[in-house]
């Protein structure tokens, strides 16, 4: 294996001419240039230098290293500082995947603190919802996911191999017509709802209405399905049913025709943000954690 250093010494001896000279320009002795050359050319085999009493030339093999040399080193170079630009977050980039309503409210306020300290640090945005985006992050394709799971719900043990920024617990609300006979309750029992239809959002939390719903006594007819939060809204506004969304969604969207109620007893959803344990470590994406906590914190 060629190592750097030594590299260095080659090309400070065909510059110069002579160990002796090598040595004062790399501020060492003569004997350490000496042992380095020997110990690059045991690596790559072949001499690399002719030695004919004082005076010293390259042989072809070293001719050819002292050319690439040049473009190895400056490269070194530029790694290093790319790195070290990295380390100190005037650089480097977070790829971010997050579910629609933490798009929405936590993220933006996140990524406006994250870019106000560290300008030289980019971060990309995805939405997935769990479970698509924790894979995402196990896959390798993603840095940062945020990700949600409801209280009580089966697969605690589900983020055990990740690392978890826990950022906040998001209550859910229902969310019935202005007109509706309890949209002026202050607060509601799912089972209340049993006899009316109802609009589902993403695939699990759609699991998590029929569970709750089933829980209160129930199985909610579902007339309408979608992932668009401000479409369920948009639905619920036009009396076309009722529907259960996270408190972060309502934030999200301006719920016109629609009001929201609470729910008894409450159900809630605990929203964190996931990374894997070597990333936590690198600065941008403890960082971009560091402000997605900060940024729950006013939400």
């Amino acid at each position: 294996m060629i190592e750097a250093r030594h590299l260095r010494v080659l090309r400070a001896v065909a510059t110069t001419g002579s160990f002796s000279a090598a040595g004062r320009e790399l501020g060492c002795t003569q004997p350490a240039v000496s042992q380095q050359m020997k110990a690059l050319e045991a690596s790559v085999g072949t001499p690399l230098l002719v030695r004919n009493g004082r005076e010293m030339r390259l042989t072809q093999a070293g001719e050819a290293l002292v050319r690439h040399a040049a473009g190895i080193l400056s490269g070194l170079t530029a790694a290093e500082e790319e790195v070290a630009a990295i380390a100190g977050l005037r650089a480097g980039r977070v790829r971010l995947v997050s579910f629609p309503s933490g798009s929405s409210t936590l993220v933006p306020t996140a990524l406006a603190a994250l870019r106000a300290a560290h300008p030289g640090t980019r971060v990309s945005l995805e939405e997935a919802e769990p479970p698509h985006s924790v894979e995402l992050l196990r896959e390798g394709d993603c840095d940062v996911a945020l990700a949600f799971r409801y209280e009580g719900a089966a697969g605690a043990g589900e983020w055990d191999d990740l690392v978890v920024r826990p950022l906040l617990t998001d209550r859910l609300v229902g969310l019935v017509p202005e007109g509706h006979r309890l949209s002026r309750a202050e607060s509601v029992a799912l089972g209340e709802l049993a006899a009316e239809p109802w609009i589902a959002g993403c695939p699990r939390c759609r699991g998590q209405l029929v569970e709750a719903c089933e829980s209160a006594g129930f199985t909610p007819r579902i007339d309408f399905a979608t992932d668009d939060y401000p479409a369920v809204v948009g639905l619920v506004g036009a009396g076309l049913g009722v529907a259960v969304l996270p408190q972060l969604a309502i934030d999200s969207v301006r719920p016109r025709g629609a009001r929201a109620v609470a729910l008894e007893p409450a159900v809630r959803r605990e929203i964190v943000a996931l990374t894997l344990s070597d990333l936590a470590k690198v600065p941008a994406v403890a960082a971009t954690l560091d402000e997605l906590a900060r940024a729950a914190t006013r939400a």
